[in-house]
């Protein structure tokens, strides 16, 4: 049961269009404890296994493809590629697992998300994980992933392709080998002789339009979205993040659910989750009295 995922999927609606988004589900289906784990922008729900195998005893794990992602289905309309359509995303998962209350860890885009989730009256979100994310962005950080998001690549082995990511990578922190190509592996698809990326394009879309005026407006909703979580709150940084600064990291710790903040040296935008003392964060937050 706990050495691979099985793969479920739910109907997401778009305007004109319902589309599907895979997950992957680790431990016992039956297991009313759920734990719902949502990735980055580029990235796809099998980051998480590393996590997802050290907790599926004690929860039934889900790990969401976004849509546009992984094995989820890619959108025809580009706008559909946005955090509130990402949240009703979401709110169809919930039903789908009949869960009463869930835990939630979200690496950035997916700590966004779980932002939005949570802040909704009714929300059924006990604790939530904030990796490397929170309701200040900075703009220099997010003009250098749209330097990188939604270019056509293409390579010749998957060594190759790993090789690129890491350069793009830095901040993920350090890796074996091993552990790389396996962060890797499902981020590829085959493509005739080689691997190109393995998500839609057009997920870019949405950077076309940050401006530092933008991401102030932005920020200000975010910053109200976090004060109106109603739950325990554990954030994540990593020391030399270019998203969330060390001050806009403090400021959670003040202010609405008052995060309690745990940093890693050596790591910028975003811990992986795969070291063991990222795990072990995680693991004594949620499974804390």
């Amino acid at each position: 049961m706990n050495d691979s995922p099985r793969l479920i999927h739910v109907p997401c609606l778009r305007p004109g269009a319902l589309y599907r988004m895979a997950c992957w589900e680790w431990g016992d289906p039956a297991n009313e404890r759920v734990l719902v784990c949502v990735h980055g922008l580029t990235r796809q729900g099998r980051d998480f296994d590393t996590l997802a195998r050290a907790l599926c005893h004690e929860y039934r794990v889900v790990c969401p493809d976004v849509l546009g992602r992984g094995h989820s289905d890619w959108l025809q309309d580009p706008g559909g590629y946005s955090v509130p359509f990402y949240v009703s995303d979401m709110v169809n998962l919930l039903a789908r697992l009949d869960a009463r209350e869930i835990d939630w860890v979200g690496t950035s885009m997916g700590g966004l998300i779980g932002m939005g989730l949570g802040s909704l009256a009714g929300a059924p979100l006990r604790r939530m994980v904030l990796n490397d994310v929170g309701p200040s962005l900075e703009y220099e950080g997010l003009l250098r992933i749209a330097d990188y998001v939604g270019e056509k690549r293409y390579w010749d082995s998957e060594e190759e392709a790993a090789a690129f990511l890491r350069s793009i990578a830095e901040g993920f922190g350090p890796h074996t080998a091993e552990q790389w190509l396996a962060l890797c592996r499902p981020q590829l698809k085959a493509e005739g002789s080689g691997f190109t990326l393995h998500y839609d394009l057009s997920i870019a879309e949405v950077f076309k339009t940050v401006t530092p005026e933008s991401v102030a407006a932005g920020n200000a909703a975010l910053w109200h979205a976090y004060e109106a979580l109603r739950c325990q709150v554990l954030l994540l940084r990593g020391a030399e993040s270019d998203l969330l600064s060390h001050a806009a990291a403090q400021a959670m710790t003040q202010r609405g659910p008052r995060a309690k903040l745990v940093e890693f040296e050596g790591v910028g935008h975003a811990p992986m989750l795969v070291q063991p003392d990222q795990v072990e964060a995680v693991r004594d937050f949620l499974l804390s009295p």
